[in-house]
């Protein structure tokens, strides 16, 4: 690959720079993603974004093997990511759930396993375990030990790098401060866009050699069960939309393009054959100093996906400013 088009972890291990999310509301997800995941990575896309919690690991798995059975790829060149469950976040749940996942991909490991929020909730088998006022029930797990099991999936080579979601920078300092910590994350993966940039949490991961991967980069699907509706669009604002035009390029790869030449790794969701094609374009141009300081100057700290099921939360993280 391209050495522009990825970046090194602090373990040694390379991230692909560009990647393929695949969440979508669960008919979706279920009935399309194999088939959109074999396209992205028919154009190009190597790194693919997913999550025990999407439900579609067992499509997304088929179409990561048909493109191995027909020689597009290897698996070595394949960036796979899942994401632990906030179900399974006791030290003896977490190897199951990755097992679990592997099971369900049909694959032998992941490149990278992540906390998917730090908000251990109670165990079993439904999702989203709620107490009668509609909230979360917190289970009492330390983050840290829940960190040492992911470390032990990485020894048993069931994953090559670890890494944390939705972290924010106390939580991340509480693993780096442990005792006797044998890897850092390598990543923490959280929603970033022009209108919430991240500034000082990217600045603080830059400083611990952490990767900031963007979720959400080009604003939110607009799903009214996760996003607040009234917020405005992304994709519409106008310093972004007079930049595209500028390049000749779509304000979403003005978007995506601003992460990469920050440092971000960044992840493109789109269920639109047209929409992931043109995405991969995202290195065909170069955004000027100026323009990336003018994206600079739109943020707003707009969260699109707040997360409120879990605002009740002792660990709910984004009360904090970074």
């Amino acid at each position: 690959m391209d050495p522009k088009r990825q970046v090194k972890l602090n373990d040694g291990h390379f991230i692909p720079v560009l990647g393929f999310g695949t969440y979508a509301p669960l008919e979706t997800a279920k009935s399309e993603s194999q088939e959109v995941t074999q396209f992205a990575i028919e154009v190009g896309f190597r790194h693919i974004d997913c999550a025990h919690v999407y439900q579609n690991e067992e499509q997304v798995g088929q179409a990561i093997r048909s493109k191995i059975a027909d020689g597009t790829v290897k698996r070595e060149d394949i960036f796979y990511t899942s994401k632990l469950w906030l179900t399974s976040l006791r030290q003896d749940l977490v190897r199951p759930a990755l097992e679990k996942s592997l099971k369900t991909l049909q694959l032998d490991y992941v490149d990278l396993y992540i906390i998917h929020f730090p908000l251990p909730v109670k165990p079993g088998e439904e999702l989203f375990p709620k107490d009668e006022n509609g909230k979360l029930i917190p289970d009492s797990v330390g983050l840290c030990h829940t960190w040492e099991a992911l470390e032990k999936c990485k020894d048993a080579g069931l994953t090559k790098s670890i890494g944390v979601s939705n972290f924010n920078h106390k939580q991340l300092q509480k693993i780096l401060n442990k005792p006797g910590l044998k890897y850092k994350p390598v990543c923490n993966q959280v929603e970033c866009h022009p209108y919430l940039n991240r500034r000082k949490l990217l600045d603080f991961c830059k400083s611990h050699d952490i990767v900031l991967i963007a979720y959400a980069a080009l604003g939110s699907q607009r799903l009214k069960e996760w996003v607040n509706l009234d917020l405005p669009v992304l994709l519409e604002d106008q310093v972004l939309c007079t930049i595209a035009k500028k390049h000749k390029q779509t304000p979403a790869l003005v978007a995506l393009r601003y992460q990469i030449q920050r440092g971000v790794v960044v992840l493109a969701k789109s269920y639109n054959k047209k929409r992931i094609k043109e995405n991969i374009q995202v290195f065909d141009f170069e955004l000027t100093p100026e323009d990336m300081k003018a994206i600079d100057g739109i943020n707003r700290n707009i969260r699109y996906y707040e997360f409120l099921l879990g605002i009740s939360h002792p660990e709910y993280p984004f009360f904090e400013e970074y």
